[in-house]
Parts: structure tokens; sequence; C-alpha cells
């Protein structure tokens, strides 16, 4: 999955989190789990989750193990295990990954494609 990063082999637990009222542009890689509360204009790579929190807003591609998105997403969302879109979720985008799990009340707008990572492609 992320075959062209830095991070290969070096999975953490870590979490690192964008604060509500925190504003950050540009890419963000992390070995760990990033929570996101403030607002992303740019791409998330994460070696292991990306939660993405009731006040949270991101505007690029997320890329992670594992995707929880509890706010607002627009762009093409990659998980190598799950998507998870919560009550309050809104996502704007594709998703790619292998288990989808929308509840009740969340808003997906863009085309969805499940199954093994050799069936929807290199997640990049």
């Amino acid at each position: 999955m992320f075959k062209n990063t830095p991070f290969e082999g070096t999975k953490s637990e870590e979490t690192t989190i964008i604060s509500k009222g925190v504003k950050i542009e540009g890419k963000i890689a992390s070995s760990g789990n990033i929570k996101v509360d403030g607002e992303v204009k740019g791409d998330i790579l994460s070696q292991n989750s990306v939660s993405v929190g009731e006040n949270g807003q991101v505007n690029g591609q997320i890329n992670a193990d594992v995707i929880e998105i509890g706010g607002m997403v627009s762009g093409t969302v990659k998980a190598k295990e799950k998507v998870v879109l919560g009550p309050k979720g809104n996502l704007n985008g594709d998703i790619f990954t292998k288990i989808l799990v929308v509840e009740e009340g969340a808003k997906f707008d863009g085309h969805s494609k499940m199954g093994e990572e050799s069936e929807i492609g290199e997640i990049k």
C-alpha cells in the first residue's frame, strides 16, 4: 500500500492530533495514527488509521489502513482495510477499500470500489 514511502515497516501506535481551530495546508504523512478535528487542505498518508472528527474537515486524498469519517471530507479515500462513515460524516469523493461501513445519517456523494487490494488497484 505504501511501497514508496519512508514509513514501510515502521508502523507506530503514536497519535498525531490536529485540534479544532488548527488549519494546515500541505501533505501530512505519519507512521502512526492521525486524528483531525481541525482543517486540512492537502493529502493525508498514515501507516495506521486516520480519524476525521465531527468538527474536522479534509480537502484532499486520505490513504490509511483504517479511515473513520465523522466530519467533512472532499477527496478520494483509500483504505487498506476499512472505511467507516459515521452518522455525521459527509464524504464528497470516491472510496477504495476492503470493508465499507455507512452508518445511518452519513452522507456520501461519489463512487465506491470494494474488495481486496489486488481487486481495487494499488493504493498509493
